[in-house]
């Protein structure tokens, strides 16, 4: 057991998610000006974006302010140093720890599909037949450049995002609930040949997990992301469904998740359905009830196509809707999350959950796709701003993938954009992809590195620069 007194000052500040600085975001004024001035189609505050070339390829993949400048580095299919490839769709990733200049992150990989597992040099996979998993990646600061990569979990599946903790540890969530013979809903023809049931969320240490086992008690849902609540060592958790709910895990013991707990669901005080509009700085009350059984999966007597027993067993309780949850993070003292597709235009709304008054704040909801084009995966960076990911491939597609900043006066601000189109450069790797999502926003303790992640076709890149110049 990990007391939460126990964790020294030391450590905690190496973790990625308690970087950001002490102070809250304001709403009020200055969001309300923002939304009015979009509203009349004025765009987001831009700088010039140049297109950048890579230091590591020499290829202009991203396209960023002037004076930054990155690396990429583990690509898919390329060799990692425990002999294995590199897995495909890199997903969600986070600092865990750092020693002197060398960083370690784990990064997700979203592998749905069944078949052989990533090759795991010790220990054994969760379930042979799940491709999914975690690798673990080192980072030089003062180099400036990845030393090392490996397998740190295998047997998986559907690692979608995920979050870091206070004692150091990579939380990765399944963002499915199938299992043995389940009929996927997608591939109505398709019987799974997984050895075990999925939906769960995994604890992978430093050093790997090489006997994974799941947090049942987290529940067994379409986890999206999680942020843990240093203070309390409560576990705030996402669900991506068009009928989501925002849930909580209070464990038996603070560092021992594997000790068990109980999951509740948020209700908003008088808010059945929060996936339409509201005003930015709209505030409401919020209550929780605990689910009688996390582990459910499937709402009885609908079968694999519904996907919604922990969801239908907390609506029934007075559980509120959101519109898929994604992206979950703790920062002064708040939990932060979006809702991708929530918000009148279904463009994503911004949310900010109060643990000490219990209140939840809308901090941004987007009026259109051009001005944000529904974020998935965020994080809040040393310096307060949040980084928004774009995810739109349920949506308009004919710009890139974008990050976006959003400071603490409201305003929003475009970072970078997806740049990446390859003529079998690097893996034999072909085509247009500036309309494949970012994902896995991470920055360094110190804030001069942001770690993020192109899932297809699966790059990672350590980006650099003057941040002083930014909202981030």
């Amino acid at each position: 057991m990990t007391d939460s007194t126990s964790i020294s000052k030391t450590r905690r500040r190496f973790l990625s998610d308690n970087f950001s600085a002490a102070v809250s975001f304001g709403v009020g004024a200055a969001f309300g000006s923002l939304a009015q001035r979009f509203a009349f189609g004025e765009p987001p505050c831009t700088k010039s974006l140049l297109a950048v070339k890579d230091e590591s390829t020499g290829l202009p993949l991203l396209r960023l302010p002037e004076g930054f400048r990155y690396r990429s580095f583990g690509w898919s299919g390329d060799l990692m140093d425990d002999g294995t490839r590199t897995p495909r769709a890199h997903d969600g990733m986070a600092v865990i720890a750092a020693e002197g200049d060398l960083l370690t992150l784990c990064r997700n990989h979203e592998l749905s599909d069944d078949g052989k597992c990533i090759p795991v040099a010790e220990g054994a996979p969760f379930d042979e037949r799940a491709r999914g998993g975690c690798t673990k990646l080192v980072f030089d600061t003062a180099k400036g450049d990845f030393l090392h990569s490996s397998v740190s979990l295998s047997g998986t599946s559907r690692n979608c995002a995920g979050g870091v903790t206070p004692w150091g540890t990579w939380l990765t969530c399944e963002e499915t609930v199938l299992g043995p013979r389940d009929r996927d809903p997608y591939k109505e023809d398709v019987l799974r040949t997984f050895k075990k049931p999925h939906g769960w969320i995994f604890e992978v240490p430093l050093e790997g997990n090489r006997d994974p086992q799941p947090l049942t008690d987290m529940g067994r849902f379409v986890h999206e992301a999680v942020a843990v609540d240093r203070d309390t060592g409560i576990v705030y958790e996402t669900e991506d469904r068009t009928t989501s709910g925002f849930y909580r895990f209070i464990p038996n013991e603070i560092g021992n998740l594997a000790a068990g707990g109980a999951l509740e669901i948020a209700e908003v005080v008088g808010q059945d359905d929060l996936r339409g509009g509201f005003s930015d700085g709209a505030e409401f009350d919020v209550r929780w009830h605990r689910i009688p059984d996390p582990s459910l999966a499937h709402t009885p007597n609908l079968g694999t196509r519904d996907q919604l027993g922990v969801y239908t067993q907390g609506k029934a309780l007075g559980g509120s809707t959101f519109a898929r949850l994604e992206g979950c993070w703790f920062g002064n003292g708040l939990v932060y999350f979006d809702a991708t597709s929530g918000g009148g235009a279904q463009a994503g709304q911004i949310w900010q959950f109060d643990p000490r008054t219990q209140k939840l704040k809308l901090l941004f909801e987007s009026p259109a796709k051009p001005t944000l084009n529904m974020p998935d995966n965020l994080c809040v960076s040393p310096r307060g701003g949040i980084l928004l990911c774009e995810d739109n491939n349920y949506g308009a597609t004919e710009f890139p993938q974008r990050m976006f900043g959003l400071s603490q006066q409201g305003e929003l601000s475009l970072f970078a954009e997806n740049n990446i189109r390859l003529a079998g450069e690097r893996n034999l790797y072909f085509g247009d992809y500036r309309t494949q999502e970012w994902a896995g926003a991470t920055f360094s303790p110190d804030g001069e590195w942001l770690f993020v992640n192109i899932q297809t076709p699966g790059i990672t890149f350590a980006i650099t620069g003057p941040w002083q110049d930014t909202i981030l």
